[in-house]
């Protein structure tokens, strides 16, 4: 019976059949050890000499790393680990031996090796580990919308105009209607969806043409945006903190196997609760300040002043509150201080900075005019937007997340190129 590493727990002391490929192997004169993947999970297959016939011995010293095979034995515990297994191998039989050496090693291989070989890099125990990490993560955002009332409503990805102008964005020529641009929020689309559903979200790619070659930053990631319909700032703080909080929680319930494999001490992971913290955008700068950044009053962070910031903190923190002026033409001014805009961005802890970026989006129709010119935006491109504010407008609130931000804090990770199965950066297309 063909049976899967993830569940050989239930077949203790049976003979059962596997499926895979080796990644790792040693032999020990008469004794040969294989290292076996098949996908859900790793085991040691011992081969004995006395145990199988002589035929298959011979073939068995053809092995390779990466011969793919089905292995016949018994599965028994393993000698020194309570909570493994071993195959003990009766008979097997090889699909494909490589035609050519494995050229991953276990030595030491460089970043741009390895990117070069991301194709076959993704079989490692460490990369099979990170996008473990990263499917909890996708079923996690959709089972917490899911249970909270939130419709998935899929936005465009050729779009006309961007939200915040297009001097970041990818051109394309859009046959005889001039220049189209690749999405890098699906926001706006899903300001309109919420007058019909009220909660919405989509969940997908986006692209981003900003040059860049720090840990935090590809041009092609997955972005879930969210938008509510009657939900104010202090609100869309409480739905965003309560979202991470259950995805830290899934993972740590479902992936501690996951973790221990990437060497993630996850002890900070099990701080992880509401409410996170929250401090201003002035109150970020005096800290700042006084961990000695020379960063201006009216100043983004950077991502070394959120790196600072967050290594002062064991929880994620909330710093909410920018000067109006260097944020987003559609986010609301703070009522009490016009100067701000009633918007958050959610910080990682341990350094990792940003996650999260959202906003009460400004609902009254002759401010968004105002706005709209203040950033000299195409007033022709957003008129179906400004339509949102002619019809039934209302106090709402949305924010994105960006998944492999949230991946490369949950794992560890020191660069979000090991977060998404194929990166491509500044300097990378292929493979």
């Amino acid at each position: 019976m063909h049976i899967l590493l993830k569940d050989v727990g239930k077949h203790l002391n049976k003979t059962i059949i596997l499926k895979g490929w080796i990644y790792n192997l040693r032999s020990s004169g008469a004794i040969m050890f294989l290292q076996v993947r098949d996908g859900t999970g790793f085991i040691q297959a011992v081969l004995n000499k006395a145990e199988i016939k002589e035929k298959k011995w011979i073939e068995a010293q053809k092995f390779s790393l990466e011969t793919s095979l089905e292995l016949t034995g018994k599965l028994t515990p393993h000698p020194k680990n309570k909570n493994e297994f071993e195959l003990q191998v009766k008979d097997f039989e090889i699909y494909q031996i490589p035609k050519d050496e494995y050229p991953i090693s276990k030595k030491e291989h460089g970043p741009e090796f390895l990117l070069d070989h991301r194709h076959l890099w993704l079989r490692s125990r460490r990369q099979w580990a990170i996008q473990r990490v990263r499917d909890t993560l996708i079923r996690a955002t959709y089972e917490w919308m899911h249970e909270h009332d939130f419709i998935k409503i899929d936005s465009p990805i050729l779009t006309p105009s961007a939200c915040e102008g297009t001097t970041t964005l990818f051109g394309v020529k859009y046959f005889d209607l001039g220049k189209a641009y690749l999405s890098q929020s699906g926001q706006l689309y899903l300001e309109a969806a919420i007058a019909s559903w009220k909660n919405v979200y989509d969940f997908g790619p986006v692209f981003r043409a900003e040059k860049s070659k720090t840990r935090r930053h590809l041009t092609e990631f997955w972005m879930m945006d969210a938008e509510m319909a009657f939900v104010e700032h202090e609100e869309n703080l409480k739905i965003q903190e309560n979202l991470v909080s259950f995805m830290v929680h899934k993972v740590l319930t479902e992936n501690l196997k996951e973790l221990e494999i990437l060497e993630r001490d996850v002890k900070p992971l099990e701080k992880i609760k509401t409410p996170f913290y929250r401090i201003t955008h002035q109150e970020a700068i005096e800290k700042l300040h006084q961990l000695g950044s020379d960063i201006k009053e009216m100043s983004d962070l950077g991502g070394d002043d959120e790196t600072a910031l967050t290594k002062q903190y064991d929880q994620p923190l909330f710093v909410e509150k920018y000067p109006a002026k260097i944020k987003a033409f559609y986010m609301k001014r703070d009522p009490k201080n016009l100067e701000y805009a009633l918007c958050a961005d959610l910080l990682a802890p341990e350094g990792y900075g940003e996650i999260i970026g959202g906003s009460q989006r400004e609902d009254d129709y002759n401010e968004l005019i105002k706005r709209i010119k203040e950033n000299n935006l195409p007033m022709e491109s957003f008129q179906w937007y400004l339509d949102l504010r002619r019809y039934g407008s209302v106090p709402h609130s949305g924010f994105g997340f960006g998944l492999e931000r949230i991946i490369a804090w949950i794992c560890g990770l020191p660069h979000l190129r090991e977060s998404i199965p194929f990166p491509r950066l500044i300097n990378r297309l292929n493979p």
